[in-house]
């Protein structure tokens, strides 16, 4: 049961500050996200004074597919949010927050943030209502069978991550050592390299990402 007021609403009594009902957070268009990511990356970059040919050298990513990127002529993939995460000093669900306009203290199914990279099968949902400040969150992962995603490092060095596999089998590759997790089982680790995902199959994997910064 919730909380009202710092305490539990008992039966019967009614609070001194009744609670609005929360309305549900519209679904966000695909296109319009991409839109306000593109924006967010050229302000970023803007703000600490980068050309494209300096975030292209801090990142590894091409000059003209980071235009392209702020242009939003493309969208960007799982590795490449990563990199651009990690130049900015930033988790990816906090970037994505930032380019929602209300951070909300609860958000429905139908409202939560879905970002699909069809170029490598991996569909992530915000299941945690959106907010920069906040050190924890928690983010769904979809992985189709053969899907294999590679990070270079994490955004923030020393994040922890808690994986609990929800269905099928995830291997997750950590600092070089490699973990079959299955149905049920949950991998908990600090991340300060790189990181790999893979869906062996035959079935797709889901799973709970639990993030916590240091």
């Amino acid at each position: 049961m919730g909380k009202i007021n710092g305490g539990v609403l008992h039966p019967g009594s009614e609070p001194d500050n009744p609670v609005e009902p929360v309305a549900p957070a519209e679904p966000v268009d695909p296109e319009t996200m991409d839109a306000r990511l593109a924006d967010r990356l050229a302000r970023l970059r803007a703000a600490r004074g980068w050309s494209l040919e300096e975030l292209a050298q801090r990142t590894g990513i091409s000059r003209s597919t980071l235009s392209r990127l702020e242009r939003a002529e493309i969208s960007p993939t799982a590795a490449l949010l990563n990199r651009l995460c990690a130049a900015h000093g930033r988790t990816m669900s906090r970037l994505l927050a930032e380019v929602e306009s209300e951070p909300p203290q609860m958000i429905r199914a139908d409202g939560q943030t879905v970002w699909h990279d069809a170029a490598s099968g991996f569909e992530r949902r915000s299941v945690s209502p959106p907010h920069p400040g906040l050190r924890g969150e928690v983010v769904e992962g979809l992985l189709r069978p053969g899907a294999d995603i590679s990070y270079d490092g994490p955004p923030v060095p020393g994040l922890e991550q808690h994986i609990w596999v929800l269905a099928g089998e995830l291997e997750v590759t950590v600092d070089g050592d490699a973990h079959r997790v299955g149905a049920g089982d949950c991998l908990r680790f600090r991340l300060w390299g790189p990181s790999r995902f893979r869906c062996p199959g035959p079935a797709p994997a889901r799973y709970a990402l639990l993030i916590v910064l240091p």
